[in-house]
């Protein structure tokens, strides 16, 4: 797929709105807006996968009416696993590295199942939860896709699409109830439970996957509905924006743990970020044509900083914090300056190394197959 600079500009926005925020949670720097709001660069990471990872899938499915696997796997392995394991290992075999003393137990993190069973109080290389969202959605939605899709039948994925938010909503509103409810009634704190019950889990967080999807599968199949929002791109823009802002008002503060902002908030966050990622994808879009300095390297290179922005957080705060902390702007430029020199190391080092001995090995497996794309029967 062809870069975009609209969605390379949307991913840059997404770290840059993530990272502050986190360095709020560990207590070095940070506040004003990105304070209750920067968590929701995640949900437009989770669009843009959606809407990516989807176009990938349904381009196969209309051109060759078929997924070919294994090479899927090769490019999202060597994409992700890498710069992943190596970050990893780090947190591991080095504890005075780790921004927080606890963290939960290896395999959960080789299994990508961080999200569903994390203790929030062990929160060393806690934002690898979102990871593992990610590699679920990978592992399971090209099966989902062949099976929903194959013959071209929008209607019945779209039908799934629906039942899954719907779910989600009655999910989240019987979780709250039941575990977020009774420790507020209590005069307690409701971080905890609202962290492992509907905040962190797939099945809580699915629907910007799903919005990205949906967006995906309408512009490759060319509907109506992709060409109505080719001629509103911006109008689409606008109601996304519109729509962030509500959901910042909405999950402001304690609102957050409201059920209405967890039950009907994240449906709405999503149709706001699935509606950035429409206009940022349309040609008539002016994202299309918007050329800012470094937001394609920022975009690129997202997945390192990510990785890595945390632990140069706890490094600079723990060991050197008498000179970085309390120096005002020169505090915030240090913090910057030590992330992105470590995110780019990464991300020259073992990402793009990677990614560029992927492409010989996805030759040699395309010379293979004879251009012949088998797809299971099932």
């Amino acid at each position: 797929m062809e870069r975009k600079p609209g969605l390379d500009l949307l991913r840059a926005i997404a770290i840059l709105w993530v990272m502050p925020f986190h360095s709020y949670l560990a207590g070095y720097m940070g506040g004003g807006v990105l304070r209750w709001s920067g968590w929701m660069g995640v949900d437009l990471f989770f669009a843009l996968s959606g809407f990516l990872i989807g176009s990938q899938v349904f381009n196969a499915l209309v051109s060759r009416g078929g997924i070919d696997f294994v090479d899927f796997y090769l490019r999202r392995g060597f994409r992700t696993l890498p710069a992943y394991f190596l970050v990893l290992g780090i947190y591991v075999a080095w504890p005075s590295m780790r921004e927080e003393p606890g963290m939960m137990p290896l395999w959960q993190f080789l299994a990508y199942t961080l999200n569903l069973f994390i203790d929030p109080n062990r929160g060393a290389f806690s934002h690898a939860w979102s990871l593992c969202v990610e590699e679920q959605f990978y592992l399971l939605f090209p099966l989902l896709a062949l099976l929903l899709l194959r013959t071209g039948r929008l209607v019945r994925g779209a039908a799934v699409i629906a039942a899954l938010v719907l779910g989600g909503i009655v999910l989240r509103t019987w979780l709250w109830m039941h575990f977020v409810q009774p420790i507020q009634a209590n005069g307690s704190e409701a971080g905890d439970a609202y962290l492992r019950f509907l905040y962190y889990p797939t099945y809580a967080r699915l629907d910007d996957l799903l919005g990205g999807v949906a967006l995906a599968a309408a512009r490759s199949y060319r509907t109506r509905g992709w060409a109505w929002i080719e001629r509103n791109a911006n109008g689409v823009l606008m109601t996304g924006v519109l729509l962030i802002g509500l959901c910042m008002w909405g999950f402001n503060g304690e609102q957050r743990f409201d059920l209405a902002a967890n039950v009907f908030g994240y449906p709405i966050l999503s149709v706001a970020m699935t509606a950035l990622v429409a206009g940022a994808a349309s040609q008539r879009s002016v994202l299309a044509s918007i050329r800012i300095p470094g937001a394609e390297w920022f975009g690129t290179a997202s997945y390192s900083l990510y990785l890595t922005h945390k632990m140069v957080y706890g490094q600079l705060h723990g060991r050197f914090a008498p000179w970085v902390d309390g120096h005002g702007i020169w505090t915030v430029l240090i913090y910057i300056a030590s992330v992105l020199v470590v995110g780019a190391a990464l991300h020259y080092l073992v990402e793009r190394p990677c990614l560029r001995l992927r492409e010989p090995i996805r030759r040699r497996w395309e010379r293979r197959q004879s251009g012949y794309v088998t797809t299971p029967t099932f």
